[in-house]
Order: structure tokens, then sequence, then C-alpha cells
């Protein structure tokens, strides 16, 4: 039960980094710009991760107590839909973070620089850079602990 203890430790670190990107992207206003289509990031693609995480990190902690063999199993086959969501919402982050920013000139124009307005530049693009790699590694690194875990590697 080593390996599944510290798969919950990474689990949880994993969540807290997801926790501070959403919290960000929801401050930067992410869901409100869902309707003007400035946000990359779809609201459905974002709240379903968490939802999923959420599920899988409960149905672990609930194997790691009461040592429910399938409860384990299921909440890494909840990784698989997490981690497609995550990587699919990796690669729209990129292109905006790689994208020129630009300012009006106000004469209709624009012009290289900073984003004139917060709201111009999609949300996704004040994610920090080292909270979205932290977040990715721990993700890897949760999803190997847990199929150890289940294999039996690291057991007491």
């Amino acid at each position: 039960m080593v390996t599944a203890t510290v798969a919950l430790v990474a689990w949880a670190l994993t969540a807290i980094g997801g926790f501070v990107m959403l919290g960000r992207w929801v401050a930067r206003g992410g869901l409100r710009q869902q309707h003007g289509g400035t946000s990359r990031l779809p609201a459905g693609a974002v709240f379903s991760h968490l939802a999923l995480a959420a599920v899988g990190l409960v149905l672990w902690v609930v194997y790691v107590l009461a040592d429910v063999e399938a409860l384990g199993w299921i909440a890494l086959a909840l990784l698989v839909p997490v981690a497609a969501l995550g990587l699919a919402m990796l690669a729209r982050w990129r292109q905006v973070r790689r994208a020129p920013r630009t300012v009006a000139t106000g004469a209709g124009g624009t012009s290289p620089g900073a984003a004139a307005h917060e709201g111009e530049a999609p949300a996704e693009r004040y994610l920090p850079v080292a909270v979205v790699v932290g977040h990715g590694l721990l993700a890897v690194v949760t999803v190997v602990l847990v199929l150890l875990a289940l294999l039996g590697v690291g057991a007491a």
C-alpha cells in the first residue's frame, strides 16, 4: 500500500495545481469568453476534466482506505479520459501561448505588444507556465504510480 499512498499524494498535488489553473482561468474571464469565442478552452472540456479527475480521486481514496481493488481499477480507467482531455487542453493552451499578442492602435489596426484590455486575450494565456508543466508532470507520475500500485509493485 506504500505505492498507493504515494500515488494518492501525487494525485492530490496534481489536483491542487488544477485548482490553481481553474481559479486563474475563471478569474481572467474564461467562462465569459465562451460566448465570444475568445477562450480556446471549452468549458465542457475544462469541467469534464475536473469532474472525472475528482471522481477518480475519491475512488482512489476509498481504494486506499478500504482496499477494494475494483475501485482502484475504475479510478485508473477514469484517468484515460482525464489524460485525453488534459492533453487536448494543453495543445490549445500552447497555441494561445505561442500566438503573438496584439494591442489596438486606436485607428482600428493592431500592433505587437500586450493586450490593451485583459478581456481581449484568452484567459488561458495567463496560466502560469510552471503550474501547467508541474500539473502535467505530476499527472504522468500519478498515472504511473496508480498502475504500479494496482499491479502490486511496492506493496508492503
